[in-house]
């Protein structure tokens, strides 16, 4: 299961559909289904590249419009938690905070960053409340968070809007960067 699939309906209806369709497609599981900005629907499916491969390709031969679709193999499980909104907590004495022109960019570029260094994703949110934007927030010690920092930019290029690191954050701060602001 270190296989990612990716795929944006332009439609919630049609993402609906699409989602029943790839998980019947191939043994995939799926991790996340749901509305994001602009009336889209985002879907994520997992499992080995062959049956991840065969459900993006029955989402992208069905018909229906696509914002974008993509697989990626050998994906860090930090990412994969990370999507599937496992707990997390503030590792390290510093954090950084990716802003991304959209989601698959986000996706691609987290996995990058806690490849090059010994960080955690502290969060990844994909879309909804941000007109279909991602960001993600990576944790660990300065010169860590630094250098995955720098993965996240250069595999970002032009799909980056942002990125801050912030070295000690108050503990509130980065409470509500992990948990969100209530």
């Amino acid at each position: 299961m270190d296989t990612l699939g990716v795929v944006e309906s332009r439609g919630i209806a049609a993402g609906a559909e699409l989602a029943d369709g790839m998980v019947k497609a191939g043994q995939v599981e799926l991790i996340r289904a749901g509305t994001i900005c602009s009336g889209r629907f985002l879907i994520f499916v997992s499992g080995d590249r062959a049956a991840v491969e065969a459900a993006v390709s029955s989402a992208s031969e069905s018909g229906r419009p696509l914002a974008g679709s993509f697989v990626i193999s050998h994906i860090s499980p930090l990412v994969m938690a990370a999507l599937k909104r496992a707990p997390a907590q503030i590792l390290g004495t510093a954090v950084a905070v990716v802003e991304c022109r959209n989601v698959s960019s986000g996706v691609v570029a987290a996995d990058r960053a806690v490849k090059r260094s010994d960080v955690q994703i502290a969060r990844f949110v994909a879309g909804q409340g941000i007109n279909g934007k991602s960001y993600f927030v990576l944790t660990g010690d300065v010169a860590a968070v630094r250098e995955a920092s720098d993965a996240a930019r250069e595999s970002l290029g032009g799909h980056l809007l942002d990125l801050v690191v912030i070295p000690a954050p108050d503990p509130a701060v980065a409470r509500a960067l992990i948990n969100g602001l209530r």
